[in-house]
């Protein structure tokens, strides 16, 4: 009797050993439904609320995103933003590449959704190059788009449908003087996300145009909210391009620029308020370069009002010591509670919204002294940051 209880045990045993596990990271904290099993799927599969929580803009630093379906036909026309594409075919040149050195970094495989094993694959074969931390995404792209998430396109697509002449309207959310004039993609038209309220009427009058936002890069939010703002006002088929003018430049060149007055100038050097290391103004007119501005984080914080103008939302994910956060589109109504015996400096993600807010001041309240870092920044978890300056 004690025998048969032994082999019933073990039978029961092997039957859980050999099910598809439903992954849950120490970061998610929870469980993530799993789907249906089949005898190719990887064991550690997760849902879209899961997928939610990783697919966003900035992107995170701890997980990536990866479409392992082929790039012309699927990933270019439509794919969850910030994912980045390794083909099945393509896998052994370019998971070298693509994949992070970190071997415990969460990777995130999708594809074409339950019949589609490419993910499954993918995931099989990162498991076997000694990567620990790995989920696929069952339902996949598909399950993504039914429910009304927002899907990205390549620059790649973009070009294609410039070249073809296709019906579209290309948007670029950054700020125009700063970035938009000094280069963006050909055909694009302008509308700041800061200005999109006041240039609704540049928009198609056909609610089911096809409109794709851009701004500069994959850390760049202008975009993603400008197209979230258009779904609002009705339109029906809204895309992104995450890579952004960066990607685009990187791939197809220098785009399209556009002749405009250059911004006021500031003077070349001047000390916050008569105290502290001087400032140091950058290439770019008002702007100041970044080891001036680290000189004054570390040495005297409190000689200026350091202005974080991103949203509160990024805000809340890190910011500079005793930063204060004015995002860009409420500066107007707040230039008022600036103070005028305290040099300002400005700094967003990549500096274009930073910029934005030191051309808002010069129109608005010229006689304040005020600065921006023209660079991307990012901060990690343990509240360490690196800036790299705007060439």
């Amino acid at each position: 009797m004690k025998t048969k209880h032994r082999i019933l045990s073990a039978i029961l045993l092997a039957a859980v050993a050999a099910a598809p596990l439903t992954y849950s990271t120490t970061a998610a904290a929870e469980q993530a439904a799993a789907a249906p099993a089949k005898a190719n799927y990887y064991t550690k599969l997760v849902d879209i609320d899961f997928v939610k929580k990783y697919a966003v803009i900035p992107v995170r630093d701890d997980v990536l995103i990866i479409d392992s379906r082929p790039a012309a036909r699927k990933y270019d026309i439509g794919h969850i933003p910030g994912a980045i594409n390794i083909p099945d075919t393509q896998y052994d040149e370019l998971a070298p590449k693509l994949l992070p050195q970190n071997k415990s970094k969460l990777l995130i495989f999708y594809c074409e959704g339950p019949e589609c094993g490419l993910s499954h694959k993918g995931a099989f074969k990162a498991e076997k190059l000694g990567y620990t931390n790995i989920v696929v995404y069952t339902e996949g792209y598909p399950e993504w788009a039914k429910q009304g998430n927002m899907g990205a396109v390549s620059p790649a697509f973009v070009k294609k449908q410039l070249d073809a002449k296709a019906p579209i309207t290309l948007i670029d959310s950054r700020p125009k003087a700063r970035k938009y004039d000094k280069g963006h993609v050909p055909g694009a038209i302008s509308i700041p996300d800061s200005e999109f309220d006041k240039l609704t009427d540049k928009f198609p009058t056909d609610k089911t145009a096809s409109l794709i936002f851009y701004c500069e890069d994959v850390s760049c939010v202008l975009s993603p909210k400008s197209a979230a703002k258009a779904v609002a006002l009705g339109y029906t088929n809204v895309m992104t391009m995450p890579e952004g003018y960066v990607g685009w430049e990187k791939t197809y060149g220098s785009g399209a620029t556009v002749n405009s007055a250059a911004a006021p100038a500031a003077a070349t050097m001047a000390s916050p308020a008569g105290k502290g290391p001087e400032i140091v103004q950058g290439k770019e007119k008002g702007s100041i370069t970044t080891a001036s501005f680290e000189k004054i984080l570390k040495e005297a914080p409190d000689s200026v009002i350091i202005a974080d103008v991103r949203d509160p939302a990024e805000f809340a994910t890190g910011s500079f010591k005793n930063a204060v956060n004015i995002p860009v589109n409420t500066l107007d109504k707040k230039i008022g509670t600036l103070p005028a015996d305290k040099t300002v400096i400005f700094f967003c993600s990549t500096g274009a919204r930073s910029g934005e807010a030191y051309d808002i001041v010069q129109l608005l309240r010229p006689e304040l002294k005020a600065y921006f870092l023209n660079g991307k920044v990012k901060f990690a978890n343990d509240g360490s940051y690196t800036i790299v300056e705007a060439k």
